[in-house]
């Protein structure tokens, strides 16, 4: 009989912060996660002394890439002002801060360390759009490279199979844009805080303002359907199925269980945690779901004991709006095909029986890649300590939450579950 997976010690999250995502000239690397790191000491109920973490880990993708600046690791530890503690840089493509929250949970479950700071950070926009595709293209497979996919083409691709295998169509992508652009607003650290009608009106009145023809759409469908409007990116993805270029810093302080209330009354628990790997788009079966993220699941499911109608709400990694829908089949949510009628139907919204990407997801809180991880589990914290205000989740009891983060084209899934106890 299978084992199951367990920590030889419980762990739990104190304190959390995230610096506002977005693309910002006048910031650096060090400058957005010292935003994050001040709201995360702020955040303590109790307080801590920053000389008593233990170590670092710190998810970070391509700064090398896009700044010209590797080892992040103890330029934190220096910002911060923890030297000489250790400093571990990890990277899994977009999910590498999921994967420095498994290490710092690992360091602490072993014994060997009992305060552990884990976060992330991203700087893209300094870089042209085509610079960051291909920086952000370093995380396929080479196959995939070689064939000259970029991540548009590849989330086209999976799109298309989508469609064929299940009947959705580009209708039910615009479900997932709108729904996520309602939650944004909701968010002040999302980097496009508006809905879609927001965006369309803003287009009318600029029309409107410069004498030309002023665009007559009846809705937000009709606007996302006008190519002028939102163009074509790799059909059927269009510009609003895709996730922005973006600048962040996240980071969150994980203690051994059994210290917890040193530092808050009310600790945010995990439950769960797994993380899977998967082959490149051309090798796999099946291009409707995500091998890595269903073996990542099972992990998180057997060690937690829970099962996916426990989990009440998540954060998944929507990069493109197709993603949404393979994550909330993939993660044992709604059955495969059924993903795209469950947004239809609503069941997804923050009102819905299975709150998805209450923060606006990385299509509207933005998705600096090394960042991303820890941003999704700072949303689950938020929300689990009741403190999401406008987009806190309409629960009396809420209890479980889950996030999932994928990297590269799947080569990388984590899925971790948090609780209050």
């Amino acid at each position: 009989m299978k084992k199951r997976r367990k920590l030889g010690r419980g762990v739990a999250i104190v304190g959390a912060g995230m610096s506002k995502f977005g693309m910002f000239a006048d910031k650096n690397s060090k400058d957005l996660f010292a935003e994050a790191f001040n709201e995360m000491l702020a955040s303590i109920d109790k307080g801590v002394d920053p000389g008593e973490i233990d170590a670092l880990y710190l998810g970070n993708f391509s700064n090398d890439f896009f700044m010209h600046q590797s080892h992040w690791g103890p330029i934190i530890t220096d910002l911060i002002g923890i030297t000489p503690k250790p400093a571990t840089r990890t990277e899994g493509a977009c999910a590498s801060s999921a994967l420095a929250f498994r290490e710092g949970v690992f360091a602490i479950a072993s014994g060997f360390y009992d305060i552990v700071l884990v976060g992330g950070l991203e700087e893209m926009s300094k870089r042209s759009t085509e610079e960051v595709a291909e920086g952000l293209a370093l995380a396929t497979v080479p196959y995939e490279g070689t064939a000259g996919f970029t991540f548009p083409g590849v989330f086209g691709a999976i799109a298309t199979a989508y469609f064929a295998k299940y009947g959705a169509n580009r209708e039910h992508l615009m479900n997932v844009t709108i729904k996520s652009h309602s939650n944004a607003p909701l968010n002040p650290k999302a980097q496009f805080p508006l809905t879609i009608r927001d965006m369309m009106n803003k287009k009318i009145e600029s029309a409107k303002k410069k004498g030309v023809d002023t665009p007559q759409w009846s809705d937000e469908k009709d606007f996302l359907k006008d190519p002028r409007a939102n163009p074509v990116v790799a059909w059927p993805m269009h510009l609003y199925d895709c996730c922005p270029i973006s600048d962040g810093a996240s980071c969150m302080l994980l203690v051994a269980e059994d210290i917890a209330k040193n530092f808050t009354d009310d600790p945010i628990y995990l439950a769960g945690m797994g993380q899977g790997s998967g082959r490149g788009l051309h090798a796999c079966d099946d291009l409707t779901y995500f091998e890595a993220t269903r073996y990542a699941a099972k992990e998180a499911y057997e060690m937690s004991g829970l099962k996916p109608n426990d989990v009440q709400f998540a954060e998944v990694h929507d990069c493109f709006s197709i993603a949404e829908l393979l994550h909330i089949e993939d993660l044992g949510f709604f059955e495969p095909g059924e993903g795209y009628k469950a947004v239809a139907d609503g069941l997804t919204r923050l009102d819905g029986s299975k709150p998805i990407n209450t923060s606006g997801g990385l299509k509207c809180k933005g998705h600096p890649v090394g960042a991303t991880g820890i941003s999704q589990l700072y949303e689950i914290w938020t929300q689990l300590k009741g403190k999401a205000g406008n987009r806190q989740i309409p629960i009396s009891d809420l209890r479980v939450g889950g996030a999932h983060n994928l990297g590269g084209t799947g080569g990388t899934c984590t899925f971790t579950i948090l609780e209050r106890r």
